[in-house]
This record gives C-alpha cells, sequence and structure tokens, in this order.
C-alpha cells in the first residue's frame, strides 16, 4: 500500500497545531504577577460603605507596605440609598479602573447588593487585552462569573471591608498577597470532615456565592460547570432558602456534570420557627446523592472569620478522606 507522505506530514502538523490550542484553551487566561510598584485600584461596585474609617485606612496602609501605589474609584466615599453610589457612577468606575493600563488589579471594597445591576454595561475588552486581577467575593460573584466566561482567572478573596475584623498578618491576607505576587505553590490541607464525600478529583475552581450563583441562572453571567470543581458559601440564610436555592441549582443541571463540591462557610444561619428536620450538610448531600463526585466540607472560605483566597479559574486537583481534605492549584 502507497503512503502519501504529503498526507501524513501536513496530518502531523495539523494535529500538533489542535493540541496546542486545546492545551491553551484548556488554560484560562492568568493575570500578571504584580510588583513593588504597581498600581492597584480599590473600587466599590456594590453597597456602600459604612464606617469605613474602621478599615479603608488600614486597607490603604496594608497595600502601600506591599509597595503598591493605591488609587481609589472616584464614588468609593458617596452613599446612595443601599449603594455606594448611582448605578452608572460605579460602571464608570469599575470601567475606568479596567480600562486604565496603569492600573494592575482591582479590589473591591465591599460586596453586599449591586453588582448585578451594572455588569451588562460593562465593557471587558481591554481586560481580555491586558488581564488584571480582580478581587472581591460574596455579591461579587456576579463579576467573577463574567470574567470566567471571558476566560480569564479572578481571586475570590478578602475585601477591604474584611480588614475591619480580622489582622493584616491573617493567613486569608498573607495568601492574598503570595498569590498576587506569586510567590510559592497555592494549596491547602484542613482537617477532615465527618459529612465529606470522599474521592479525588480535578477541573476549574468556579463559583462563590450561592444567592449570586442562584440569582445568576440562565443569564449570560451564568457558568457551564461541565467538568469543574464548585465551591458555594452564602450568610444569613434560612436553611429552607438554601435548601430552594441548592433545588434551582440541581434543576438546572449544574451539578450533574462536575466534577466535585467544596463547601465554604455557611454563617448567621436564621432560625425558622418550623425546624426543617435537616442540617446544612445533609441538605447539600441528599441534593448530590444522585452523582458520583467528591464532596469537601469545612474550607474556610466566605463569610466566616477566615477567608482564605482561592483562584477562580486554576485548574485544581482535591483530594476528600474522613480526616484530611486537599486543594492543589496548578502553577
Amino acid at each position: 500500500m502507497k503512503v502519501n507522505f504529503f498526507f501524513v506530514i501536513t496530518f502531523f502538523i495539523l494535529s500538533l497545531g489542535f493540541s496546542q490550542t486545546s492545551y491553551k484553551m484548556d488554560r484560562l487566561i492568568k493575570p500578571e504577577n504584580l510588583k513593588i510598584g504597581d498600581t492597584i485600584s480599590i473600587i466599590a461596585p456594590s453597597g456602600v460603605l459604612k464606617d469605613y474609617d474602621k478599615y479603608m485606612d488600614k486597607s490603604i496602609n496594608l497595600m502601600e507596605s506591599w509597595g503598591l501605589n493605591v488609587v481609589l474609584g472616584s464614588t468609593i466615599y458617596e452613599s446612595y440609598g443601599h449603594f455606594s453610589s448611582a448605578d452608572i457612577n460605579r460602571e464608570k468606575d469599575f470601567q475606568n479602573a479596567i480600562d486604565d493600563n496603569t492600573i494592575k488589579a482591582i479590589w473591591c471594597a465591599r460586596g453586599g447588593y449591586g453588582a448585578m445591576r451594572i455588569i451588562d454595561n460593562i465593557n471587558y475588552e481591554n481586560l481580555l487585552k491586558y488581564p488584571k486581577w480582580v478581587i472581591g467575593y460574596s455579591d461579587i460573584t456576579a463579576i467573577h462569573n463574567d470574567i470566567h466566561n471571558l476566560g480569564v482567572e479572578s481571586l475570590h478573596g478578602v475585601m477591604c471591608k474584611s480588614l475591619e475584623d480580622i489582622s493584616v498578618d491573617d493567613d486569608s491576607i498573607n495568601k492574598l498577597k503570595d498569590i498576587l505576587f506569586e510567590e510559592g505553590e497555592l494549596e491547602y490541607i484542613i482537617e477532615g470532615h465527618e459529612y465529606n464525600i470522599i474521592g479525588e478529583a480535578s477541573g476549574k475552581l468556579v463559583g462563590g456565592n450561592l444567592t449570586l450563583l442562584q440569582s445568576l441562572l440562565q443569564s449570560k453571567s451564568s457558568i457551564d460547570t461541565t467538568n469543574k470543581i464548585i465551591f458555594i458559601e452564602d450568610v444569613g440564610e434560612y436553611l429552607y432558602h438554601i435548601d430552594r436555592m441548592l433545588h434551582s441549582l440541581k434543576r438546572a443541571d449544574y451539578f450533574s456534570k462536575c466534577s466535585g463540591l467544596i463547601v465554604g462557610d455557611f454563617t448567621d444561619i436564621k432560625k425558622n420557627e418550623t425546624k426543617f428536620g435537616k442540617n446544612l450538610y445533609e441538605i447539600i448531600n441528599e441534593i448530590v446523592e444522585d452523582y458520583n463526585f467528591p464532596v469537601m466540607y469545612g474550607f474556610p472560605a466566605g463569610h466566616g472569620q477566615q477567608n482564605l483566597p482561592l483562584i477562580f479559574g486554576r485548574n485544581v486537583q482535591i483530594s476528600v478522606s474522613e480526616n484530611i481534605s486537599e486543594i492543589r492549584f496548578s502553577n
């Protein structure tokens, strides 16, 4: 049988090209590391900053101690009812921080509510050209989802308001600095949990605040969870609210194709007059009982005392056992 060597070589080159393309697509865009002298912008895309003198000076001093220049959003100290400022002003602050190439990272001052009201008017084109870290959690989940769908990594971590309750020497702060300046590998080892579902899994890390994830369903800001590790956390909800949101996600096939689940802090759970009949862990395990993936409980991220940073969009490996749970981030 004669072999067309030109065809074989062409096929090999094309296959190599497709392989390289697939590899690149398998890794989201990683923003550049920060270095001394870089500029970080602090904005308030959501709730109003109250008693900010207790944490804003502390936050600015912390960034400056890292050798960073700090630029504040023009409306950060304004007040517009529930929000830090009117929607159009919060949009402008966020857009300016994205479009200003001298700004290398964007740190959200607080969550609350309001990000969902502005994200549809944000142009992320410059973020794709010049990726920069966007840092925050809770209501900032809406922004994380959009950035993930663009194909860029982002940081779920402490915000300025967090410094009202924690020391600047807390691991939540130290780990955040390590990620921003890329100092060493990132991995977490925590104690096991009696409700853990044992196993190992890998995939891109996605997720955030449960209320926001449920609220974003059926919108362009919802995320495809196929082969991904989902992280969830929340604050101030009734158990039946949590159950309802999880069922909403399940009905939308949120868990049917994911690789694993990491459960962070669910703090200040409200007491209902009628007992729900199940605790938080039983509710979650009932939701996922139809699937076959590991579930890690007790990861210290969210609205608890400690909020260890997570790189959304980064490939991770998780190992969940009775005694310990591990998360390892790829480089």
